[in-house]
Formats: C-alpha cells, sequence, structure tokens
C-alpha cells in the first residue's frame, strides 16, 4: 500500500516524519492513525470486491449444466441457445464501453450498487421464464432479461476492476489474484449447486435463491465500500488502441473469453449425449475448469507484481498451453482418440490452469500501457482499461457460444473445440512476435545511445 510515508530516514530528532503527500512532518499519533485509516479503507475494498465476484459469478454460472437442456424443450436449437449466452457478452461489451468511459461522472461505488440490484431483478425473472409458453415468447423474454442482465453486470464488474486498481495500485495483480478465488468458488459453486437444486426443486428455485443473495450483498456494499472521488479525464479508448502491445493483449483476452463462452454453450448438451451423465454430474464436470483456476490465481498474481518482466513468459506458455487443452478436450477428430471422461475432466483442469495464467497479467500489463502513453494516473483511467477489458472479454464471450454453437450443429463438439484451440495458437504467435519486436527495439534504442555517448 501506498501511504506516502518516507521510511526510518524520514525520522527527525522530535520523532516525526516527512509525509511526501502534504509536504510536511507528522507526528507518530497522526502517522499511525493514517496507517490504521487506509489499511481499514483497503480492508473493507477487499471484503466488498470479494462478495461482489463471488455473489456475481454464482449467478453468471448456474446456467451451463440444465439451461440448455429446458431451452430445447421449449424449442429453441443449438444456435439459439448460443445466441442467447452470446446475446449477454454482446450487451457487456457495449456497457463496459459506456460505464468505463464514465466511470468518473456516475461514480464508481453508485455504479458497482446499481449494478448488482439490476442484475439481481434480472436473475429472478429468469427464473419465472419456465412459465412462459415455449417458441418465440420463450427465446424473445430470454433475449430480454439475459441482456438487461448484461448490462447490469457490465456496471458491476467495470466499477469492480477499477476500484481495486484505485485502491491496491502497487499489487493490482496479486489482489486481482486474490479475488479470484471467489471468482472461481462462485464457479465452481454455481454449475453444481445450480444442478441439484434444478434436479430436486425445478426451474425456478436456482435463480430465486441466488437473485435474492445478489440483492443481499446491496446493502452490505452501501456501508462497507468507500466513495472514491475523482476528476474526469479527455483521454479516450481509441488513442489506446493505437498501441500494437495493448491491442495484442486485447486479442488474448478474446480467446480466454472466447472458449470460457464457448463451453458454456456446449459442454453440458456435449457430456449428457456422450457419457450419458446427469445435470447435477455436468455441474461437478464443470468444477475441473474453475477449481484450478481458483487455486493458482493467487500466486500467478503474486509473482507477477514481485517479477513483472515474467507476465510476458505467462501470456506465452499460457496460451500454448490452452491451445494443447481444447485440441485434446473433444479429443480433435484427427487425432483418431477416444472421448473418454477422465480425458475431458483432466483437459478441463489444463485449461482452468493455463487461463490464469493468461488472464491475470493481462489486466496490470494494460495499466501499465497506458501510463506509458501518458494517461493520467486516476480513476478515470483506470475506469477506461476496466471498460476496455470487460468489453474485450464480452467480445470473445459473444463469439464463443454464437460460433462455437453453430460448429457444434453443423459438424459437432470435436472440431468446435478444435477451433478454439486455433484461436490461442495464434494467440502465441502474436505474443512471441510483440516479445521479439520488443527486444529488438530495446535493442535498437540501446544501440543509438551507445552510438551518442561514443560521439560526445
Amino acid at each position: 500500500m501506498t501511504l506516502g510515508l518516507q521510511g526510518p530516514v524520514g525520522w527527525t530528532k522530535s520523532n516525526k516524519l516527512y509525509c511526501s503527500k502534504c509536504f510536511c512532518y507528522v507526528s507518530f499519533p497522526v502517522c499511525l492513525f493514517y496507517f490504521l485509516t487506509q489499511c481499514q479503507r483497503q480492508m473493507l475494498t477487499l471484503i466488498s470486491m470479494a462478495s461482489v465476484n463471488f455473489s456475481s459469478m454464482i449467478c453468471y454460472s448456474i446456467l451451463g449444466p440444465f439451461f440448455p437442456t429446458e431451452a430445447v424443450k421449449k424449442g429453441a436449437s443449438q444456435t439459439v441457445v448460443g445466441l442467447i449466452f452470446g446475446c449477454y457478452a454482446l450487451c457487456n461489451l457495449i456497457g463496459s464501453l459506456i460505464m468505463g468511459r464514465y466511470i468518473v461522472q456516475i461514480g464508481a461505488k453508485f455504479m458497482l450498487v446499481t449494478g448488482l440490484f439490476v442484475s439481481s431483478c434480472c436473475t429472478i425473472l429468469f427464473g419465472l421464464l419456465d412459465r412462459v409458453p415455449g417458441g418465440p415468447a420463450f427465446i424473445t423474454l430470454c433475449f430480454l432479461v439475459r441482456s438487461l442482465d448484461a448490462v447490469g453486470f457490465a456496471a458491476a464488474m467495470t466499477s469492480s476492476f477499477a476500484i481495486v486498481a484505485k485502491t491496491f495500485p502497487n499489487n493490482v495483480a496479486t489482489v486481482l489474484g486474490s479475488l479470484e478465488i471467489f471468482t472461481g468458488l462462485g464457479l465452481i459453486m454455481g454449475p453444481p449447486v445450480g444442478a441439484w437444486f434444478y434436479q430436486s426443486f425445478g426451474y425456478e428455485v436456482p435463480f430465486m435463491l441466488l437473485g435474492c443473495l445478489l440483492l443481499i450483498m446491496i446493502p452490505v456494499n452501501i456501508c462497507i465500500l468507500p466513495t472514491i472521488v475523482a476528476d474526469p479525464s479527455k483521454d479516450s479508448f481509441f488513442r489506446l488502441l493505437t498501441n500494437v502491445k495493448v491491442v495484442l493483449i486485447c486479442y488474448t483476452i478474446f480467446t480466454l473469453s472466447a472458449g470460457l463462452g464457448f463451453l458454456d454453450a456446449t459442454l453440458s448438451l456435449f457430456a449428457i449425449e456422450t457419457f450419458d451423465v446427469l445435470p447435477s454430474s455436468v455441474g461437478l464436470i464443470m468444477v475441473g475448469l474453475s477449481l484450478p483456476y481458483c487455486l493458482s490465481s493467487p500466486l500467478i498474481g503474486y509473482i507477477t507484481d514481485k517479477y513483472p518482466v515474467t507476465r510476458k513468459w505467462f501470456l506465452v506458455t499460457g496460451a500454448l498451453t490452452t491451445a494443447v487443452g481444447f485440441c485434446l478436450l473433444g479429443p480433435v477428430p484427427f487425432l483418431h482418440i477416444r472421448s473418454q471422461l477422465w480425458l475431458l475432466v483432466f483437459m478441463l483442469g489444463v485449461i482452468g490452469f493455463s487461463l490464469s495464467m493468461t488472464a491475470i497479467p493481462t489486466f496490470p500489463e494494460i495499466i501499465t500501457c497506458a501510463y506509458d502513453q501518458g494517461y493520467e494516473e486516476g480513476l478515470s483511467t483506470l475506469g477506461m482499461v476496466s471498460g476496455l477489458f470487460g468489453a474485450v472479454w464480452s467480445s470473445g464471450m459473444f463469439y464463443g457460444p454464437t460460433v462455437g454453437g453453430l460448429i457444434t450443429q453443423h459438424l459437432n463438439f470435436e472440431w468446435a473445440a478444435a477451433v478454439q484451440g486455433g484461436l490461442a495458437c495464434l494467440a502465441v504467435s502474436n505474443c512471441s512476435s510483440a516479445r521479439r519486436s520488443m527486444l529488438e527495439k530495446e535493442v535498437t534504442n540501446s544501440e543509438k545511445n551507445n552510438v551518442r555517448f561514443h560521439f560526445l
């Protein structure tokens, strides 16, 4: 944490410490009070963000095990199911860009609380859709409620990332990695809990319970989340996207979310048809993806914060591992390997671990690029980066279910998974090229400096 107080060398004979923020000497009690206040503020922020991550993700992930089957019963095709998942991501994309641009004007805390309220109401409404007649009416309402839910989720997540980066400026990856424990717990608990409630009590109960959980989070966050005041910035997304490195990182984020969106829309039907498992068992299979991601994220976040140079290596290695995992998930037909349940679960674990290697370094790396381009250090820039991250992530979540569902319907799951692996391979190539060009640029700059020094 950054307190603005210098170390032991700052102490004077009168037991006062120099504060670099106030440009004056302060007494020890004042210093201690400031330290404790900052610690309390950061701890409350951490608790708030953990509750938001957990409750939002558990509501998001409950659909996977049973909704595709329920939608097919109501007259939706595999392609339409993919579009229902995809429209969530498309509206999330638009919402993330708007929320990220105007986070200062709206207010980070107000944006987060309002997003939770909208998302909770939509979750409850989604649980009532089984009472709607099958066919166009059911499909239309699915699109409508899911789209509104996406806007609320975009508001909550955009403000969440920005608040974390503002409160923990020197430990962004470590804190985000730690918060991914709660994201992972939500993703882990969502499918099995949702499938169990669905199998025991029917379609409505999972959505009602989890929607009420989100509602409970609203007063909690109003009480404990600090208010952040900042001035708006004149910078834009477009100038940030002129940085080639940022564009390549955005493509990597796109491939990650596309893979997850593809699995959300297609994995349950593939597992039920191929291995004849129950929806509750599909929820347990999906734990194989979430658990490794949840456990590895804090460690990777700590390493990338302490040794920033490792971020590039994690991006390349993680993308390559993701590509291998998707190719063996089916597995891809030309390998002539028979589909087996243990191989499916193992590859999901490999993909989950590789996702943490690739996803955790991306957000702090984009922030670093923004500051290197001259963006102001403040909530406005952090909100812009958060909005860009959310928008790119959402574009992948739209592509994955939509295109993946289309390929699965016309070919099969194995080939659709192989396409996702191909996207990850392209990300490896892009990251490697970016790293090579950066090294060449550093060498060129070093040679110019040597020539200039020799000339002088």
